[in-house]
């Protein structure tokens, strides 16, 4: 379906980029930093029957944004988003295929911008993001009512989950893929950086979905046609220099991360989000974009779940400090962990239960590592810490008890050389002169 027009947002969204493939609307990460939308595909293998499906949906035909600046039919370009806080009223929603829909409520508001206009008999989508519980509202020909949303579908998807929709539900997108994720938005371009696979529509698709699409529209079965989910790239041999700047950061993310085939509609048609920001002179030159230039990858090497959109990462390493180390019961250790190609926050846990338990110990966030109050038997335990894509790194943790003195003899020092002898438990090597050197002051 062709998004040809839609409103200008009545509130502004705040879009800034993590380290790895991951950008950020308010405070809310646009789906885990290992979800596949945000896994680069630059090292993916080829699929064998690639220059079919470019040939089907045009090799000589030149790309558009479908998005921009100006106004088609009396509205601005591209497909709407609004951010709200998490006191944003939610009004309940009918569906016409409500086996098909989350049911709500949605906390779309009633004034929010309609694809193409209130007008508009597209496909009207209307959306919504809560910042503050990072949730995410997606609704497709969406009509607002006094009190009300009535739709043709809907989806509300989890910003920081990987959770996909169930096997065979559509979205308010055709691939069952949420839309907001691979939106163009004008603040990312000028950040330098997209961090993410765009969104893109052909006109014919396949009657079937790979992963991490969950749904199917079309009744061709032909061997040329692409599926739903279909992940293209940029190939990297395409010189992007004589392009605008700002097209080609966007040239640049689609030889990292790609495209991802979402919808049926006008063939290489790149979604958006309209801003009076864009040049529309300048997004025009991907007409000189061809459908030749890309290659279709197999982005189901990376799978690590068929109803997950978690991605394998490629060359993430963990390293732990340090790495042994000697702990006493009732005492604290730092661990600290340094994760390369991947973000630095890690999960840490202790004999594998995240957080720890009272046996083990328990670690914080953080990596602070609080020992229990008796010595486990076998008294070595295991702080683990893991990165983004499953990559980890450990410290062995020797867990030794309090030191006890039972005895000292003899207990009253003579004049001169004496031996001293002193008895008890828990002493770690190099300790002990100290606490014979406290007793000693101690009898002086």
């Amino acid at each position: 379906m062709i998004r040809p027009m839609v409103m200008v947002l009545a509130c502004s969204a705040v879009l800034t980029g993590t380290a790895h493939g991951q950008q950020m609307i308010g405070s809310c990460p646009v789906l885990p930093a290992n979800n596949i939308w945000n896994t680069p595909v630059d090292t993916l293998p080829v699929l064998a029957n690639s220059t079919t499906l470019v040939n089907t949906i045009g090799a000589s035909r030149g790309f558009h944004a479908d998005f921009g600046a100006g106004e088609w039919n009396g509205g601005p370009i591209g497909i709407p988003f609004v951010t709200v806080p998490g006191s944003q009223p939610a009004y309940p929603a009918s569906f016409l295929y409500d086996d098909e829909s989350d049911l709500g409520p949605y906390k779309v508001p009633l004034n929010a911008p309609i694809e193409g206009g209130s007008q508009a008999t597209g496909d009207r989508h209307a959306m919504a993001i809560d910042t503050t519980h990072c949730v995410l509202y997606e609704l497709y020909r969406a009509f607002p009512g006094a009190s009300s949303w009535a739709a043709d579908s809907g989806a509300i998807f989890n910003l920081q989950s990987n959770a996909l929709r169930p096997a065979g539900w559509t979205s308010a997108d055709a691939a069952g893929l949420p839309i907001t994720p691979g939106l163009v938005t004008y603040d990312e371009v000028m950040s330098g950086e997209i961090r993410h696979a765009i969104r893109f529509t052909v006109p014919q698709t396949k009657r079937e979905y790979v992963w991490p699409a969950r749904h199917y529209a079309s009744s061709l079965t032909g061997t040329q046609y692409p599926r739903m989910g279909e992940r293209f790239r940029l190939k990297a041999n395409v010189d992007i220099s004589g392009y605008p700047a700002e097209v080609q950061v966007i040239l640049r993310a689609m030889k990292k991360y790609g495209i991802l085939l979402a919808d049926n509609g006008s063939a290489w048609y790149l979604s958006g989000k309209p801003d009076p920001r864009w040049n529309d002179d300048n997004l025009r030159s991907f007409s000189r974009l061809l459908g030749s230039n890309f290659e279709a990858v197999d982005a189901t090497v990376l799978r690590v779940s068929a109803d997950s959109g978690e991605a394998r990462q490629t060359g993430v390493s963990v390293t732990v400090a340090p790495a042994p180390a000697t702990v006493r019961i009732g005492h604290v250790q730092p661990f600290t962990a340094t994760v390369v190609n991947a973000p630095s926050s890690v999960v840490w846990s202790v004999n594998g239960v995240v957080g720890g338990d009272a046996v083990a110990g328990f670690i914080s966030t953080s990596g602070l590592y609080e020992s229990p109050s008796v010595v486990p038997n076998p008294p070595v335990v295991t702080v683990r810490a893991t990165a983004t894509g499953g990559a980890s790194a450990t410290a062995s943790v020797t867990l030794v008890p309090l030191p006890t003195i039972t005895a000292v003899n003899p207990s009253s020092i003579p004049t001169g050389a004496f031996a001293l002898t002193v008895s008890g438990g828990g002493f770690v090597a190099g300790l002990v002169a100290g606490v014979v050197l406290s007793i000693v002051l101690v009898q002086l």
